[in-house]
């Protein structure tokens, strides 16, 4: 099969994780998060509503620039007066234009937990997200040997932080509660050509535990989508690029974090 964007992506990371001499045993010690937590704030459906994780996001690897100059701070700040219950800062460099100083600007301002949007590869990686502010990193079970997965898991617990782990069907999302995942977010687009599709989300969703906190990713382009995911039984939902190219961010955020939650019962 075909590489995808990710795997070339992540040739990039593991040669810069092979490459870090730093000890993460003994940054352990020193490195943890105190801040609010993402679990919390996405498990509180906020007034009984869908919460709703907005990112800063400047540009795509399919679509290219998204909002070239936005400011991260600015940003973000607009995105807690719409409503959102956390926010997402893309922090890879070559790929999608992000910064770890977009992070550290955005934890400045903001109450609500941040989630460190790049592609963790290392127990360093994790260490590094705590490090900066971020209440979460993320986890892609398709980057990720099972070995990894749980490793990174145990680390971001020994250091305060949740992980967003990110499945793409069921068979990953069964690998994902195996590692004890305890926030699951179902991407709905396709690794190999990029559409989106509803209807296996919301498959992947059904085997997934009640008990754990569920987040719809890509594709959430209306409130018609974000109504569909709720229906689905997604507590929560990760938008990143109709909100950064809106001209009304707080509106339209408000809009999203208004639907209704459903649960899975």
């Amino acid at each position: 099969m075909a590489a995808t964007y990710l795997d070339e992506i992540l040739v990039r990371h593991r040669e810069r994780a092979n490459a870090d001499v730093r000890d993460w045993r003994q940054r352990l010690a020193d490195v943890h998060y105190d801040g609010p937590s993402m679990i919390d704030a996405l498990s509180a459906h906020r007034d009984g509503h869908v919460t709703v994780i907005a990112e800063v996001k400047r540009r795509s690897p399919s679509k290219g620039w998204l909002n070239e100059f936005l400011r991260a701070a600015d940003l973000a700040h607009s995105y807690v007066e719409g409503g959102a219950s956390a926010i997402s800062v893309l922090t890879d460099v070559e790929s999608f234009a992000g910064s770890v100083h977009d992070l550290v600007d955005v934890a400045a301002v903001v109450d609500v937990p941040i989630l460190r949007k790049d592609f963790t590869v290392s127990a360093n990686d994790v260490l590094d997200g705590a490090s900066l502010g971020a209440g979460a990193v993320l986890l892609i079970v398709a980057a990720l040997s099972n070995e990894e997965l749980q490793e990174f898991l145990v680390v971001a617990e020994a250091c305060g932080v949740e992980a967003l782990v990110e499945v793409h069907d069921a068979e990953e999302a069964r690998r994902a509660v195996d590692a004890g995942a305890r926030i699951v977010g179902v991407n709905q687009r396709n690794l190999h050509t990029f559409d989106v599709d509803p209807a296996r989300a919301a498959s992947v969703v059904g085997v997934l535990p009640s008990s754990l906190v569920t987040v719809c990713e890509s594709g959430l382009a209306a409130v018609s989508d974000v109504r569909r995911a709720a229906d689905a039984g997604f507590d929560a939902v990760l938008v990143g690029e109709v909100f950064v190219t809106s001209s009304a961010v707080r509106e339209v955020v408000h809009s999203f974090a208004s639907v209704p939650w459903v649960g899975r019962g």
